[in-house]
């Protein structure tokens, strides 16, 4: 079921256009990426979703509401996090989530076992009374990401969550949004230019560049589009002696072949010719050590894309 149905989105500010005609839905459940450098449109989109910016042009569904006209009613099942964690200095951990859920309407009976429950969660009951203006940038948004939570979303926006944080802080955020998918089913749509923090977390991803969707769909299947054929390395115990390169590309679905000392590197149509060429290497009584198939990285897929848009 489509939690996020959008259609021929538009937004322009006078001459400039931040979002062009973007086309997309978001699953439930599923952890949906906005992939593009900064200026693309990944933080317009998060503000047209949510009622923040009317649209120039074209529709948008949340929850099967318009965020242009049901903004306030949408907002109260979604969570935000923006790229600065835009908490109360001043304010303790607890006194900052106590004034968050109040804006939530959390019934009052409820607020304080809510925030202490969420603040074991985040590992943050030990500071619970202590300035946020003390706080590492870490601990700042792991409180963020809490106040978002505060209210239990269904949906939640994630823009660039672990921008500026140590390899500690960013795996402990990437290891809560992970679990909020994955344990509590929640809906995640993250927008950020972190090719390896997205490869790892998101199902689908729309690459985006100038307010346009260059691809969309998941790794797999936007490796497919971009290379529809397919290499293989295979390695064996023993370098062959006879001519297995040759007799390799006479078979059916082999593009090309190439030897190297004890290595084959062969380019297949798809996929599914692999067993085939194993099986024809076994049956000349090669001594197979190791097959692998080239795997592209997301990183080679963004880069392709946006290549094309140079």
């Amino acid at each position: 079921m489509s939690i996020i149905e959008v259609n021929n989105l538009r937004r322009t500010f006078s001459e400039h256009v931040a979002v062009d005609e973007m086309t997309f839905n978001v699953e439930s459940g599923e952890v949906f990426g906005l992939l593009g450098p900064n200026g693309a449109g990944k933080t317009t989109t998060v503000r047209l979703l949510n009622g923040i910016l009317p649209p120039s042009n074209g529709t948008a569904r949340v929850f099967g509401l318009d965020p242009a006209t049901q903004g306030e009613m949408i907002r109260r099942g979604t969570g935000v996090l923006t790229e600065t964690p835009a908490l109360y200095e001043r304010l303790s951990a607890h006194e900052n989530l106590k004034f968050f859920a109040t804006l939530q309407a959390i019934p009052a009976t409820d607020i304080n076992r809510r925030v202490d429950e969420i603040l074991e969660f985040f590992d943050l009951s030990s500071r619970a009374k202590d300035k946020v203006e003390t706080f590492s940038k870490g601990m700042k948004q792991r409180l963020a990401l809490a106040r978002a939570l505060i209210h239990k979303p269904p949906l939640l926006f994630l823009d660039e969550p672990t921008s500026g944080l140590d390899p500690e802080a960013a795996q402990q955020v990437n290891d809560l949004i992970s679990n909020l998918s994955r344990a509590n089913g929640q809906t995640v749509m993250l927008a950020t230019h972190n090719l390896v923090e997205a490869q790892r977390l998101c199902d689908r991803v729309a690459v985006i560049n100038k307010g346009r969707i260059l691809a969309l769909g998941s790794l797999n299947e936007l490796a497919r589009k971009l290379w529809p054929v397919t290499w293989v390395d295979i390695t064996f115990h023993v370098k062959p002696r006879g001519d297995i390169a040759g007799s390799l590309k006479s078979s059916r679905g082999v593009i090309r072949v190439s030897m190297e000392d004890e290595s084959l590197a062969v380019q297949v149509e798809n996929a599914d010719v692999i067993p085939e060429v194993v099986r024809h290497l076994a049956n000349k009584g090669e001594s197979i050590l190791r097959v692998n198939p080239r795997d592209y990285t997301l990183e080679d897929i963004y880069f392709a894309l946006q290549a094309g848009e140079a």
